[in-house]
């Protein structure tokens, strides 16, 4: 679980600068920051995609998985929810910055996959990136509402450390490579539209695309399970 300290670690003493600091950030400084943020998850995403789709033996998997998981997260209204969420929450600045950071550092795809890779390939690299970003976001937002920021430590430790438990009890019977490529192919795609969404090159409401990485765990359990495809 090396990625998920090190990605707590990177949290709290973001958290604890930014409100070490305590007058924020000037607003030209804040702007930069979330730039480099949606660049280098643009990056990250794109990079995910290029290395495994090579390796797909469904190269037609993530685009059906992007599709149906798009059509049922609008559906449910994922990311409406969770706005209708930190609007609800936000009854005062620390609530909305609680609910606005645990979202941002939890509901993403680094930090969902990131667990998951760790297990089945050993690699932190999603983790490290996400602790990266976690960084500079926790900052801000520690320097913006304060102490209380520090709640958010916990929530982050138990949602990575949960997934990653859960992907080490399974791995060694489902967690197979080919499902690996494609949740990494999958995963890249949401990266990238986190990436878009802080370029503010396109509004993506990632948070509906959540569903489509269970798209391909479906298909591999059906195809465990039937002996098709």
């Amino acid at each position: 679980m090396i990625g998920t300290i090190v990605n707590t670690c990177a949290l709290l003493v973001g958290t604890t600068v930014g409100c070490l600091v305590k007058k924020g950030l000037n607003k030209r400084y804040e702007d930069v920051l979330f730039i480099a943020m949606g660049l280098a998850a643009l990056g990250i995403g794109w990079e995910n995609v290029t290395n495994s789709m090579p390796k797909s033996h469904y190269p037609v998997l993530f685009i059906v998985s992007l599709a149906l998981g798009g059509v049922v997260g609008t559906a449910l209204n994922i990311a409406g929810r969770f706005n209708h969420l930190v609007d609800k929450a936000g009854k005062s600045n620390l609530a909305k910055g609680l609910a606005t950071e645990i979202l941002l550092c939890c509901i993403g795809a680094l930090s969902i996959v990131g667990p998951v890779m760790a297990v089945v390939k050993g690699n932190n690299t999603m983790l490290f990136t996400n602790a990266m970003l976690d960084l500079v976001t926790s900052m801000v937002f520690g320097a913006s509402f304060g102490w209380g920021m520090l709640a958010v430590v916990p929530v982050l430790f138990c949602w990575q450390g949960s997934i990653y438990l859960v992907a080490k009890f399974l791995s060694a019977d489902f967690f197979t490579g080919p499902l690996v490529t494609e949740l990494s192919i999958v995963g890249g795609f949401l990266i990238a539209c986190s990436g878009l969404s802080l370029l503010k090159i396109r509004d993506v409401k990632t948070l509906n695309f959540l569903p489509s990485l269970l798209v391909p765990v479906i298909f591999f359990i059906i195809k465990d399970l039937t002996g098709w495809f």
